[in-house]
């Protein structure tokens, strides 16, 4: 983060060593934290920044008496932002990491009880994201001699277990500070964590209420500028042939880029690998704007929210590349997407768990590393593209924007707009610089299948965990790591009534974010898989409460989302018609201050099937003819499943 983001300080000369006890320093536990944390940088190809440049936090009484006094004392270099929901503060750190491919992430911190356990969810986002967050729960006291505080959980059988055991599972680190001089090995490794490509997430360090008050002697050496290098790790030679000969051998190559394109800057070997050898490029959620070559060979998002072109050619892959992708259920069709009968597997990767996938060869290497590597090794080899394939990618491709502009983006005059054609609007009048937003329900799988992120117009999908209530506080991690351009926020009104707060912290810090909300009553993306998997409308739309039935299907409730917007400080906007949108748009373009403009869109149109399988099982018995042939027809979409190895 450079300091015209959040006024973080130029990198300090590193002073020399010293082994001088005379210059160790006596500080709380809080105030060392502090200290330690304004002077560690991380660096990646020569180029350095502050590793954690400002502290998202909540005060209560297991925080206020030692972080926050900290802050007003030793914190000036550490910018302090004030949130309003502890887990949107972990989804505006992971926005900013993802913003920044993971070179600097944020601080956040809570007090005890309810304030830390609501970070969690944040916490397992983060983690599951690989993407580098520190999380400063602050704990029960260490010391007993007070009895149970507010908000502790009293465990019949451990009295060192706490509600921030939570923490555990959904993160990469975890460290109860007990003692104030654990903080000296606890520190340098969660550092370590968050800047290890492969096991980066979410860092939990556990702050004891009393201990973050207490004083030690700290070494020196603990304070003085510390720069932690995000290597690269390069390939081994003999998995770069492997590939290449499966290169060699293929007939109907497949590359799937995912979000380790991104995070490893590879853009450009990623091009250069997809045009030397004419393979054809699908993206992941994460993996979204990750190619940024020739378009013939640019088939979008593939797998169950991907488009069908990139689906067709998938399907008749001979080899498929999987570069920085975990492989979910998504991407692959629950295993049922890749059905040549000879189909063979490489995959890069910086974490073995994901290289070995699939029965592939594993290149456990930096993505860009080792694209370069099989680039030319490639061409040493003599490979090259095959006109006709190349060809076939084109004219597949050509037929799918054709059919994207003339049928899905279409403006049906007197009917309401389609959040798929809205979505279309939206991405015309985007300019160069420009991100949006998705996380949960339909838009991550409209912008997946239908955003064109050429010409430097960004796609920040989080789907590794679909969490809705991310989309807010992660555009102002954007808007923190990106000062340039729109951030567009694009959510259903089922997400925006999870999460709206951080609007007002958006109003508070001048952070200029567009929120695009699809009013179409209800989660009706759920309801859509509802309807298919067990053939009932249930319990999915905003309707009040029938009294003959006693079930919620009355009528519509009516919910004004422009004048909650505005209720935060935001400039909003009601729009029902594509020239409205558009005039809305360029006017929040204009604006300085938060905007939100609120689309009344088709609540039951949608955009094209990605005709990619997805493993959600029907009721195996039932009374009820239409979930019996729901079942009946997942039974033969199962058939479509194979091992891979």
């Amino acid at each position: 983060m450079s300091s015209s983001r959040v006024d973080a300080p130029a990198v300090a000369e590193r002073p020399a060593a010293s082994a001088n006890r005379s210059t160790d320093v006596k500080l709380t536990v809080a105030q060392a934290l502090v200290r330690f944390l304004q002077a560690q940088h991380s660096r990646r190809d020569g180029e350095e920044q502050r590793l954690i440049p400002a502290l998202f936090g909540i005060f209560g009484h297991g925080n206020v008496a030692g972080l926050s006094q900290a802050l007003v004392e030793y914190g000036d270099d550490l910018p302090y932002y004030q949130p309003f929901n502890e887990q949107s503060m972990v989804h505006t750190a992971a926005g900013y990491a993802k913003a920044t491919n993971r070179r600097s992430t944020l601080a956040c911190s809570s007090s005890i009880g309810p304030g830390a356990t609501n970070m969690v969810t944040g916490a397992a986002l983060a983690t599951i994201n690989r993407l580098p967050v520190l999380l400063l729960p602050s704990d029960y006291y260490a010391s007993r001699r007070q009895g149970p505080v507010l908000q502790q959980l009293e465990h019949p059988v451990s009295f060192d277990e706490s509600v921030n055991d939570c923490f555990r599972p959904v993160s990469r680190f975890f460290d109860r500070i007990s003692r104030a001089d654990q903080l000296v090995e606890s520190l340098p490794e969660a550092m370590r964590v968050l800047t290890d490509a492969a096991e980066t997430g979410a860092v939990t360090i556990a702050l004891p209420q009393d201990v973050q008050s207490e004083a030690f002697t700290w070494p020196a050496r603990l304070f003085e500028p510390r720069v932690w290098e995000l290597e690269r790790r390069p390939p081994v030679p003999a998995r770069i042939a492997e590939l290449v000969e499966l290169l060699r051998r293929a007939e109907r190559p497949f590359l799937i880029a995912g979000g380790g394109v991104h995070y490893s800057e590879a853009w450009d070997a990623l091009a250069e690998f997809a045009e030397a050898f004419g393979i054809p490029v699908g993206e992941t959620s994460a993996g979204k704007g990750a190619f940024r070559g020739d378009e013939d060979l640019q088939l979008g998002g593939v797998g169950v929210t991907g488009n069908p072109a990139a689906s067709a050619l998938a399907k008749a892959a001979d080899l498929v590349i999987c570069v920085g992708t975990r492989l979910t259920d998504f991407p692959t069709g629950s295993h049922s997407l890749f059905q040549h009968p000879e189909v063979r597997f490489a995959a890069i990767n910086v974490a073995g768990h994901d290289a070995y996938k699939l029965g592939a060869v594993p290149v456990l290497a930096d993505a860009r590393e080792a694209l370069r590597a099989a680039t030319q090794s490639g061409r040493e080899a003599g490979l090259g593209p095959d006109p006709d394939y190349v060809a076939e990618c084109r004219s597949t491709r050509a037929a799918w924007r054709k059919r994207v502009e003339e049928e899905i983006f279409a403006v049906d005059e007197g009917r309401p707009l389609t959040q798929v054609a809205m979505l279309g609007i939206v991405n015309r009048v985007a300019q160069t610089g420009d991100t949006i937003v998705a996380a949960a329900g339909s838009p991550p799988g409209d912008l997946l299948q239908l955003w064109d992120s050429t010409g430097g117009k960004n796609a920040h999908i989080e789907f590794g965990y679909s969490c809705m209530g991310y989309e807010i506080p992660a555009s102002l991690g954007v808007r923190l790591a990106q000062p340039g351009g729109e951030v567009y926020t694009f959510i259903g009104d089922g997400t925006y009534l999870m999460n709206p707060t951080e609007i007002a912290t958006a109003v508070q810090e001048g952070l200029k974010i567009t929120v695009l909300l699809s009013k179409n009553d209800g989660f009706q993306c759920i309801r859509d898989l509802q309807l298919r998997s067990s053939g009932h409308d249930f319990g999915n739309e905003f309707r009040t409460r029938d009294p003959r039935s006693h079930r919620l299907d009355g009528n519509f409730i009516q919910i004004d989302y422009v004048a909650n917007a505005a209720s935060f400080g935001a400039r909003a906007w009601s729009v029902g018609t594509a020239d409205e949108l558009e005039t809305a748009l360029a006017e929040a373009r204009a604006e300085t201050r938060p905007c939100a403009i609120v689309v009344e869109t088709d609540r039951y149109r949608r955009g094209a099937s990605s005709e990619v399988w997805w493993d959600v099982a029907p009721a195996e018995v039932s009374h009820d003819d239409v979930t019996t042939q729901a079942r009946e027809e997942y039974e033969l979409g199962r058939e479509q499943q194979r091992y891979y190895g």
